[in-house]
């Protein structure tokens, strides 16, 4: 944020460019005076916009739902019967309108007193609206034979000009709701004003400004409209005019600024004909690039091909005034298009004038069309939208400076707002370049969702649970602010947002990223290993500059970096898009990769003692990974991407650029994408996971080695690769043997289950019988086909049924001795039981962890040799004894000793799977 030279929206010269702007929407015909009916609030005093009015929309809002009757003037009996859930606006009724091609019927009906009587309205919506009641259908009409019949006023409180109370026709009458009828009341719906205009009705004006009747509507002169809608209801009752009452519930505006329910109502204001220009508008968005990619023509192309003209004047003292000047004599309008242009007219320097109200306000000349009177300026102000979509142009002053730097700003290559911007700063942006500059004021556009709270709801002070920015920053930090809102959902849905869930990114990202950087960091420390030049370069550089040269890698490293290649590519297509879920996410899953797959599985490459290549190339190739993550996450992380940066790459070399921000983004190699290994470490991982899954259902856990493990293979190419990475996964899953199944039918046997709730819609009467050939299947080969994801073909009285996967259940059971894990046709098996030899090994693998958990405790470093002392229950003791080497190694104890610990010495003791140990730890002099 440039705050140095922060543009502010009142100041002069701001309000000048607009001015200007304004000005050549005048001379181009653009901007008018109108009278029309328009979204108005009564507290304000002043119409609103469109996009001002789609901001303050309330759903479940209460309103009466009427029905009224219009006596015909020459047949009392009979009513026009009409539908409407504004009673205020009945007072200022002139015509009903009804479709000229809709068929109305003449019904009769009982009355509650027993009389009869006869309702006009739509064929279509007797049954509805008369709720069941009982009637005769003695006529009906087309609705142009209707057009002239007269019925009697319900109120004649106003003076009317010109004759009224007559039915009229008119196309936007529909049968969505209502009786096919609608009441007209010029004054206070933009269809009616139509109406009006077209058929010569008077337009009485029953409310005044601030929504109250006027004095001539005597029951209730002074009264708020909303508030008088009960007693208006019950006068209409008193006089048998009343069918029925109900409260309806629907979509009601309210002003956004002070939420008082806006009415429609009939005002003189000023316009700008954006409707003139409306293809144009859709033709401008339809190169911009909207993410999403459905805002562009969903919510706001839509809104775009709905167009109305701006309602730009306000009714307030404070804001930008409307620049146009007015004779009260002739009527002669001038727009000003800057101070220099006003200053010629008055003939006096206003370079110390304010150009708000009243100090503009005082500055008039002699008409220079009819010469008598002073021109004053007219009294609305602009639409505050218009400010804000002036922005590209007015923070300049453009056209009266900065010219040059106005050409290289505009149009914006980059904006983002929330989706409830889509009708307010999007629109006003938009329109305001195409009506001035027939050009885009934004090339990309991220439109974010609303944030919610921890449960979904939306945040309201009202209801407390508004969560403060400050309460997460202070407990997790802006990085884990900041991720978590580029990656918890799509940016134009809606996200929740608490605490607690910006929490998890810590816990299930940032701390992993941290851990893995941590690890690399002390054993680079301990072993004194540092990038050589040509990796400093790569690092500094941002590209690979043959930093890999004369390195023995390993199948494992190159696929890390074979990934971290597709990343980078990933995210930097990700970043020219827009994408932000695909410049993010990505990362979280090669961290992942990064973490619990390569460096678990390279772990012992590090702490081999001395130097060889194979070390060089680990550390080589984990300093590359988190090099490369520093610049990808810095845009999201700003903090911690410049903490690794600085400590893995400046610190290393001084020619480096100080800070990640200042460096160039990573570029990838594509000589070192390697699709081909890629698919095979995913086939590995799956593997990996099956063997995990199949653990758990045996209840093992992973430092209790076990005989073996066996997987399905599809091809012989599987079963190779299963071979190659048979150590790999072995040494993962903790077990003696990795082969390839030979029949599943060995280890798990299958059966099917047909869903009823799935079959039975779809198949009917047919079920019963499909159910018993499913049943009578090969369930082995059955089940492969549907684990598989494909449909079986099952053949019912001769014809063929195709099964989906989905419609049935496929149920494995394993046999005694193995655990089965299953995921989309892949099968792993893994054979439960533990032998005397292999329980052992488990309990020295159970002694090491508490060793290495008192070193830890005991605050003795990783490269400490260490004196370890033991007491244990008989046969733990033999299974230390007989993996002494192994205990000794992964704990670097130079000895290990059957007995108690000197006193003083470190110690701890504990219990499990039946065996007790107390342990103690010396460091080694």
């Amino acid at each position: 944020m440039d705050l140095s030279d922060a543009y502010v929206t009142y100041t002069n010269d701001y309000i000048e460019s607009v001015w200007w702007m304004l000005r050549q929407l005048w001379d181009r015909g653009l901007l008018y005076q109108g009278f029309k009916v328009v979204p108005y609030c009564p507290r304000c005093g002043t119409p609103l916009s469109d996009h001002e009015v789609s901001q303050g929309y309330k759903e479940n809002t209460p309103d009466p739902s009427i029905f009224v009757r219009f006596p015909l003037r020459d047949d009392p009996q009979t009513s026009f019967l009409v539908w409407t859930t504004t009673p205020w606006t009945l007072p200022a009724n002139v015509a009903l309108a009804v479709h000229p091609k809709m068929m109305y019927a003449r019904v009769e009906r009982a009355t509650a007193d027993g009389q009869r009587e006869y309702l006009i309205l739509a064929k279509d919506l007797v049954e509805k609206v008369l709720q069941g009641a009982e009637f005769k259908l003695v006529g009906d009409y087309l609705g142009e034979e209707l057009r002239g019949k007269g019925y009697q006023p319900l109120f004649t409180f106003m003076p009317l000009e010109k004759p009224a109370h007559r039915v009229i026709l008119g196309d936007f009458v529909t049968t969505a709701e209502g009786t096919g009828i609608v009441h007209v009341a010029p004054a206070f719906g933009a269809d009616d004003m139509q109406a009006a205009l077209e058929n010569d009705l008077p337009i009485p004006m029953t409310v005044d400004p601030r929504g109250n009747f006027v004095p001539e509507v005597t029951p209730w002169q002074g009264l708020f409209v909303k508030e008088a809608d009960p007693l208006i209801e019950k006068d209409l009752a008193s006089r048998g005019l009343l069918l029925r009452r109900d409260v309806i519930h629907h979509t009601y505006p309210f002003c956004w600024r002070c939420n008082t329910p806006l009415l429609y109502y009939a005002r003189s204001t000023w316009y700008i004909r954006t409707t003139q220009l409306k293809d144009r508008l859709v033709a401008l968005n339809d190169t911009i690039n909207w993410y999403p990619d459905h805002i562009k023509r969903g919510r706001f192309g839509n809104w775009l091909a709905n167009n109305i003209d701006w309602a730009l004047g306000r009714e307030r003292y404070w804001g930008t005034p409307l620049p146009v000047w007015e004779c009260p004599g002739c009527h002669h309008q001038m727009c000003i298009g800057s101070v220099a242009e006003l200053e010629q007219l008055s003939g006096r320097s206003l370079h110390d004038l304010d150009l708000h109200r009243p100090h503009v306000d005082h500055v008039e000349w002699t008409c220079t069309t009819c010469g008598q009177a002073e021109m004053k300026r007219v009294p609305e102000l602009i639409d505050g939208w218009f400010d804000s979509g002036s922005m590209p142009v007015a923070q300049w002053h453009y056209p009266f400076e900065n010219e040059k730097l106005f050409g290289e700003q505009f149009p914006a290559d980059y904006i983002c707002e929330a989706v409830d911007q889509t009708r307010g700063w999007f629109y006003s942006l938009h329109a305001i370049a195409t009506l001035v500059f027939d050009s885009v004021a934004f090339r990309n556009v991220i439109c974010l969702g609303l944030i919610l709270d921890g449960e979904g709801q939306k945040m309201s002070k009202s209801r407390g649970n508004v969560v403060d920015p400050w309460d997460v920053l202070n407990v997790h930090g802006a990085d884990a602010f900041r991720w978590y809102l580029y990656t918890a959902s799509p940016p134009g849905q809606e996200r929740r947002y608490s605490t607690d869930l910006v929490g998890e990114v810590i816990r299930n990202f940032t701390l992993t990223l941290w851990n893995t950087y941590s690890f690399f960091v002390t054993y680079a420390t301990l072993d004194g290993w540092q990038p050589d030049e040509a990796l400093q370069r790569m690092a500094s550089l941002g590209h690979p500059a043959g930093g890999r040269a004369g390195r023995s890698y390993t199948d494992l490293d190159r696929w890390i970096l074979s990934e971290l290649h597709v990343l980078t590519r990933q995210v930097s297509e990700a970043m020219e898009t827009y994408d932000v879920l695909g410049a993010t996410r990505p990362i979280e899953t090669f961290v992942d990769r990064l973490s619990n797959w390569y460096l678990r599985r390279s772990r012992r490459r590090y702490w081999r003692a001395g130097e060889s290549g194979d070390k060089g190339a680990a550390y080589a190739t984990l300093y590359e990974c988190l090099v490369t993550l520093a610049r990808l996450i810095a845009p999201a992380m700003p903090f911690l991407a410049d903490a690794l940066y600085r400590n893995l790459v400046v610190s290393q070399n001084k020619e480096a650029q100080e800070s990640v921000h200042l460096a160039d983004w990573p570029e990838y190699d594509r000589t070192m994408i390697d699709e081909g290994l890629n698919e095979e470490m995913r086939q590995v991982l799956r593997w990996a996971s099956l063997g995990h899954a199949a653990r758990n259902k045996a209840n093992r856990k992973v430092r209790q080695p076990l005989a073996e493990i066996a997987f399905s293979v599809t091809s012989p190419q599987q079963a190779v690769l299963l071979a190659r990475y048979a150590d790999l996964l072995g040494d993962e899953l903790n077990v003696k043997k990795v082969h390839p199944l030979d029949a599943a039918g060995e280890v798990v046997s299958y059966t099917l289950n047909p869903l009823p709730k799935s079959l039975g819609p779809k198949y009917g009467a047919r079920f019963p019988k499909l159910r018993g050939a499913l049943l009578a299947l090969e369930a082995e080969a059955a089940a492969h086909v549907l684990l598989a994801g494909s449909p079986l073909q099952v053949k019912v009285d001769g014809e063929e049924l195709q099964v989906l996967p989905e419609e049935v259940e496929v149920r494995l059971s394993a046999r005694e001795g193995f655990a089965v894990a299953e995921e989309g046709g892949l099968l792993a098996a893994l054979r439960t039981d533990v032998t005397p030899s292999l329980l052992r090994e488990g309990m020295a693998r159970e002694f090491v962890r508490r060793v290495q958990d008192l070193r830890k405790s005991s605050g003795l470093a990783i490269s400490d040799r260490i004196l370890v002392f033991y007491t244990a229950s008989a046969t733990l003791g033999q299974a230390i004894e007989q993996f002494r080497d192994y205990v000794m190694g992964e704990t670097l104890a130079i000895e290990l000793t059957a007995g108690a610990a000197p006193e003083g010495a470190p110690s701890a003791s504990d219990e499990f799977d039946g065996e007790h140990v107390t342990v103690g730890v010396l460091k080694s002099r």
